[in-house]
């Protein structure tokens, strides 16, 4: 009866391990939802969109892609939408909300890739420098809506889903060149990224599954835009007002060792003469 009743513990501190514990503050209850309208509007591919009710659809196709963005810039705040993926072979497939989080697309019976990245000083300048973070996750994100949000305020930019904060980037004092400097626009957005998305590129969008949708729902904003007066108070990552309380630390360094993929800090075939934030 020993050996069994070993078993059945070590199956439960097992299951335990990988329960996604709380991380306690939940930002995305402090927000109302707000209608696709009132915060974002069409960028591209209108006739692969479709507004139902309160949930917005993306679609690509053979003919094209498409994408939506917010209807003014922001110097900082919260930006969340809920998300269902689509299910089966989507490898090739770039689903995005971003600044910045993408959702790899994959082949059947390998989960989603979650990409977090971080533009300094937006992509049109000629000095795009990666920054990417990757993840799987700890659920099945085509089943279900699940809730995907960025806080970006002067000093740190946390990545959420569902409220666990994935990621945390800081504002350097003695880099702060590293640190978005520029006010910026939200974006959401479906694509072929057939030639790195899925396994570096090694699988392709494949058209005979067509049409590929994203649905976006329960749309939050708060925060300050580009033309805010200047003393409009940047959204808080804690119940502190400061950086991630030791409740949130715990939850994201959970994620970071079941679920971290890739993380450009440790990836030696980059230049990380421009990323100093690396040595932290």
């Amino acid at each position: 009866m020993a050996l069994p009743l070993l078993a059945c513990l070590l199956f439960h501190l097992a299951a335990l391990a990988h329960a996604q514990p709380s991380p306690g503050y939940r930002p995305s209850s402090l927000r109302r939802p707000i209608r696709f309208r009132q915060g974002y509007s069409n960028l591209w591919g209108p006739t692969h969109q479709t507004l139902s009710q309160d949930q917005y659809s993306l679609t690509i196709s053979t003919c094209a892609g498409s994408g939506f963005k917010s209807n003014r810039p922001y110097r900082n705040g919260y930006f969340g939408a809920s998300i269902k993926l689509q299910s089966g072979y989507t490898a090739g497939v770039n689903t995005a909300f971003y600044v910045d989080i993408e959702f790899l697309g994959t082949t059947p019976g390998k989960p989603y890739t979650v990409q977090t990245n971080v533009y300094v000083r937006g992509s049109g300048d000629g000095r795009l420098i990666g920054r990417e973070v990757r993840f799987h996750l700890w659920f099945d994100p085509t089943t279900d809506f699940h809730h995907y949000a960025i806080i970006w305020n002067p000093d740190q930019i946390i990545f959420l889903v569902d409220d666990v904060p994935i990621r945390r980037y800081a504002k350097s004092s003695s880099a702060q060149w590293t640190f978005p400097d520029r006010p910026m626009w939200m974006y959401g957005s479906i694509w072929d990224a057939s030639p790195w998305a899925t396994e570096n590129g090694k699988y392709k969008v494949e058209y005979r599954f067509q049409p590929f949708v994203a649905r976006y729902t329960g749309f939050k904003i708060e925060g300050c835009s580009a033309f805010a007066p200047a003393w409009c108070r940047p959204v808080a990552a804690s119940p502190a007002g400061g950086g991630l309380s030791a409740q949130q630390h715990a939850a994201m360094e959970w994620v970071r060792r079941n679920y971290l993929v890739y993380d450009y800090c440790e990836d030696s075939t980059k230049d990380h003469s421009q990323t100093p934030e690396c040595g932290r």
